[in-house]
């Protein structure tokens, strides 16, 4: 069973003699579009001929020939699964968070003694890892899959999809609809697209400020990002790491008292770090 899973998916030739397309952006797009809508209609037309024979729409369908068309839809239920993937996560999170506030005081203090635990046997880690997986597999088993995976409608937000939504799915490329509706549904993408573009301009603007570190775009805060590195490696050295990281994660579950609702220091020095934005128009 373990050597089955183990294998690839597609057959060997295709990792080792990939094939290779050539030219510009849009010409590499539009020739995989040929090669698949190419393999699709040699598939389907060879179970056409089977017994029973296969519809070409189903064929289509089966082999998701029209993955890569726009379908706000699908986008929607993509974020959602991805959503519920993380969930696990994001309660682990509020977990922390409540250990951390001693919202239950004992539950805080065992954690405080197998952190200690772990810290002065670093090699029990890893087995509390995996052990901790296995458990959580095992709880999992009573929840399990009873019956096949069918189509879920709810899954794909089929279910409450717009009229327009699905109107613009089954739309041809090029489009085929009125330019009044077309112009609407333009306006919708710019609005969508204005939104990921805000979220890649903070992930660049955070990487370039962890750039400006080491680049002296700022040369006082590279000069105190030195002395930081010096005085670590002074404390690491003479004190050792297994202390500086227990006194590190008592700090972080220290007791609400000594805490303070002001942003830490380390979070304002990286705030004002330089990044590029402002050179952009």
């Amino acid at each position: 069973m373990m050597h089955l899973f183990s294998q690839p998916l597609l057959p060997k030739m295709h990792y080792i003699h990939p094939l290779i397309v050539e030219g510009s952006w849009n010409d590499k797009q539009t020739k995989m579009y040929n090669l698949r809508h190419q393999a699709s209609q040699m598939v389907s037309m060879s179970l056409s001929r089977a017994e029973p024979p296969l519809r070409k729409e189903i064929v289509e369908y089966m082999l998701d020939v029209k993955s890569d068309m726009w379908s706000m839809r699908k986008i929607r239920a993509n974020f959602l699964r991805i959503m519920d993937v993380l969930g696990g996560l994001i309660a682990i999170r509020k977990w922390f968070d409540q250990i951390c506030n001693w919202k239950n005081p004992i539950t805080t203090l065992v954690i405080h003694v197998l952190y200690l635990i772990l810290v002065l046997y670093p090699e029990c880690i890893l087995p509390t890892i995996f052990l901790s997986l296995t458990l959580i597999v095992v709880w999992n088993y009573r929840y399990r899959p009873r019956q096949p995976p069918f189509i879920d409608t709810r899954l794909s937000c089929a279910d409450d999809a717009h009229p327009d939504e699905l109107d613009e799915e089954f739309d041809t490329f090029p489009t085929s609809r009125r330019i009044d509706i077309v112009r609407i549904r333009y306006d919708r993408l710019k609005s969508i697209a204005g939104s990921m573009q805000n979220v890649a301009g903070d992930i660049a603007n955070q990487l370039e400020r962890l750039d400006s570190l080491l680049s002296w775009r700022d040369p006082t805060a590279t000069k105190l990002f030195v002395i930081s590195c010096l005085i670590a490696v002074i404390v690491l050295y003479f004190m050792g790491f297994r202390v500086v990281i227990l006194v590190t994660g008592f700090y972080v579950l220290r007791h609400p008292w000594f805490h303070h609702n002001l942003p830490s220091a380390p979070l304002n020095f990286f705030t004002r770090l330089p990044a590029r934005i402002d050179s952009m128009l």
